[in-house]
């Protein structure tokens, strides 16, 4: 490895034009930890937070955004076991995606799936990480229940519909076109919903109500997700792009013993994270060998084209992940 490498960093808070190339010190694999040169980096909501100034890294993260990349292992501290240098892998990462070269705990990192390059598998761990932890730790999903996701064709709606699907859920989505609303069709839900023109409350009470529903949307969503619900059911959220302040009506959460839970995963101890890992390695990573399930691509992005790759997500133009080409 040379002792400099190519980054993006977050000059200041701002919009997308604020992510500038750099140079910075090849980072050194700590104590548990592995160092991936990056060949693909994925792009994700918190990456564009970060860069608002809205969600700032833990205190022991890089400063560079990014949580997840696919490449291959080129130095690895002598405690790990399990992992080589040139095992190719992708990670869920404290930060430091968009770089050349990031440290990651080795319990973070789950193995280039069969059949799948390091683009698509630099799609898998943050959105897979977060659904299954979600969805199916937090929500409890189970077969036959119905599930609704918001946002079906964003890379945590893709993830989202797929695995629900495959553990045998009926699926239900909301996005923002028909042909958004198709592009869910085609992954597995039974029922898309165009928000723009119909109202996914109604559609969900007229089939029973939600058993599930993941979130991301906040704001005015969230009463109109509990009135979306079926009794016993659980509304999961991850993120408040509308915003996490509203009135709500406990007493009908109460009488009809509703949970209300969500996390967000980057905060989470490392020990969660390998927890998490695992329990993919074990249930869902072989649904990806078999090509049951897999990542759902919109674009790659030269790395020196952060910027770009940052305004098309914050468009919402895009159908599922966004990905910066690192290695050269």
């Amino acid at each position: 490895m040379t002792e400099m490498m190519r980054a993006v960093e977050i000059a200041e808070p701002g919009g997308p034009e604020v992510l500038k190339l750099c140079e910075r010190p090849v980072p050194v694999a700590a104590v548990g930890q592995v160092v991936i040169k990056v060949a693909f980096a994925g792009v994700n909501r918190p990456d564009a937070l970060q860069r608002a100034g809205s969600y700032a890294p833990p205190p022991d993260a890089s400063d560079l955004p990014g949580l997840e990349a696919a490449g291959e292992i080129v130095a690895v501290d002598a405690g790990v076991s399990g992992l080589s240098v040139g095992d190719q892998v992708c990670a869920l990462l404290p930060g430091g995606g968009y770089a050349e070269y990031v440290a990651t705990p080795a319990a973070h990192c789950l193995p280039v799936p069969m059949g799948m390059d390091l683009k698509q598998a630099a799609c898998l761990p943050e959105t897979f990480f977060t659904v299954w932890s979600n969805v199916f730790q937090r929500g409890g999903l189970k077969a036959g229940e119905r599930f609704l996701v918001h946002g079906g064709t964003s890379g945590i709606g893709t993830t989202a519909i797929q695995l629900a699907r495959a553990f045998g859920a009926r699926v239900f989505a909301t996005a923002g076109s028909d042909e958004k609303c198709q592009a869910c069709l085609d992954l597995g839900a039974e029922r898309a919903v165009n928000y723009r023109t119909d109202d996914f409350v109604e559609v969900m009470r007229r089939e029973g109500g939600a058993n599930v529903i993941l979130d991301m949307v906040g704001g005015d969503y969230i009463p109109r997700n509990i009135k979306a619900l079926a009794d016993d059911g659980r509304l999961v959220q991850i993120a408040f792009l509308s915003g996490p302040k509203v009135a709500v009506n406990f007493a009908h959460v109460m009488m009809r013993r509703l949970t209300i839970t969500g996390s967000t995963l980057r905060p989470q101890s490392d020990l969660a994270k390998a927890e998490i890992a695992e329990a993919l390695r074990h249930s869902v990573w072989p649904l990806l060998a078999a090509g049951r399930i897999g990542p759902v691509m919109d674009e790659c992005f030269e790395l020196a084209d952060a910027a770009k790759a940052h305004a098309r997500m914050e468009s919402s133009a895009h159908i599922g992940k966004l990905v910066l080409k690192v290695a050269g």
